[in-house]
């Protein structure tokens, strides 16, 4: 067949991974994130179990970015040092998340291997109506379990958990073996 065309479609694999549009609607969003809640709200009994299925959920959301967000912005070259990590996800990743960086990153003065990252109003929380008898509920357990996932990625193991001091503060707690290999 001499001359004859042959017409290949582009798959998904196939498109690459440029920026993109990245603005999401914030009403969408708000519907989205509320059903998440209001889904994970169904599957447990208390607030503590809540955070625990929210932060899950942000794990498996943050596992996926972190590769992505490698990818867009450093041509997938990673950090290797806890500090500059800490910055790229108070920066670049607070950025592709949210069109805005975290407010501050804080070194604990009380306990060397914790950290905070602090946002003054997260959007996570714009849309949640927290009720009386919950005062202790904060939905941004969801972004605390991004971050969590990111780090350990990285090969920063930790425990970050949201709470509510000045705004939201992910308080990021990192296992002995870290703090031992940055001090060497």
């Amino acid at each position: 067949i001499q001359g004859a065309i042959m017409s290949r479609s582009t798959g998904i694999l196939d498109k690459t991974l440029s920026r993109g549009k990245q603005e999401v609607n914030q009403s969408t969003f708000a519907v989205l994130y509320s059903e998440i809640i209001r889904y994970a709200q169904k599957r447990v009994n208390t607030d503590t179990e809540l955070h625990d299925r929210l932060a899950t959920y942000g794990k498996f959301v943050g596992e996926r970015m972190l590769d992505v967000i490698y990818l867009r912005e450093k041509g997938y070259k990673r950090e290797t040092k806890l500090l500059p990590t800490l910055i790229f996800i108070k920066s670049v990743v607070w950025k592709n998340l949210f069109n805005k960086e975290a407010d501050k990153l804080e070194r604990s003065n009380d306990d060397q291997k914790t950290y905070l990252l602090i946002e003054n109003s997260p959007i996570v929380n714009s849309f949640i109506s927290i009720p009386k008898d919950k005062p202790h509920l904060n939905c941004a357990a969801f972004v605390a379990g991004i971050v969590e996932a990111m780090l350990t990625s990285c090969n920063f193991p930790c425990r970050v958990s949201a709470h509510w001091h000045n705004g939201t503060t992910y308080m990021i707690q990192f296992e002995d073996s870290v703090i031992a290999r940055e001090c060497s």
